[in-house]
């Protein structure tokens, strides 16, 4: 009958939403074991704001995905932001690993014979509506790597925009602090 059936994502694309993203590495394994990927991660990121002109409020590297809060321009689609940052990444490090270990590689290999390094589709989108729910994921991205046990506080996990927010200096990926919405009570 052809390929599987596979759910497509509806993305809500309504100009000055927030959008929170979550998306992953191929098969949920954990490609960002350590400070190279995630560097590269880092640098990509960085790179495609500075380029598309989208706000960045807050991200989260972890082992086997990414968390991203941010405000695409108007009319934007989130698709050509994630493209930007997932294309570069992916290319830079499949390249690494077929030079330096290639052992690796049936890790990231599909049954068509095809390297991944990102799980197929785009992840899981939500819009925040409001100033609240904004501030909400802002502390649900940075305590993600508490939750999961890998640090015992947020400070403590390098690749989150947490300790730049914490010192008011741009450390990894510069931050857009200046357009967050305040929380209204």
């Amino acid at each position: 009958m052809g390929e599987p059936y596979r759910k497509r994502l509806k993305r809500h694309e309504v100009s000055g939403h927030a959008r929170y993203v979550t998306f992953s590495c191929f098969q949920r394994r954990p490609f960002f074991p350590g400070r190279v990927a995630a560097e590269w991660f880092l640098e990509s990121l960085a790179d495609a704001r500075d380029r598309l002109r989208f706000q960045l409020w807050a991200y989260v590297v972890m082992p086997e995905h990414v968390h991203l809060l941010v405000l695409p321009p108007d009319g934007m689609p989130l698709r050509s932001i994630l493209h930007a940052i997932k294309r570069p990444v992916a290319g830079r490090i499949i390249n690494w690993v077929e030079k330096n270990a290639p052992s690796f590689l049936p890790k990231m290999t599909c049954g068509t014979g095809r390297r991944h390094f990102w799980q197929a589709g785009g992840g899981y989108d939500r819009n925040l509506w409001t100033s609240q729910e904004i501030h909400e994921k802002v502390r649900y991205i940075h305590l993600n790597p508490v939750r999961r046990k890998l640090v015992e506080c947020a400070g403590d996990w390098r690749w989150s925009s947490y300790q730049s927010w914490m010192s008011g200096c741009d450390l990894l990926v510069p931050l857009d602090r200046e357009t967050l919405p305040d929380v209204i009570e």
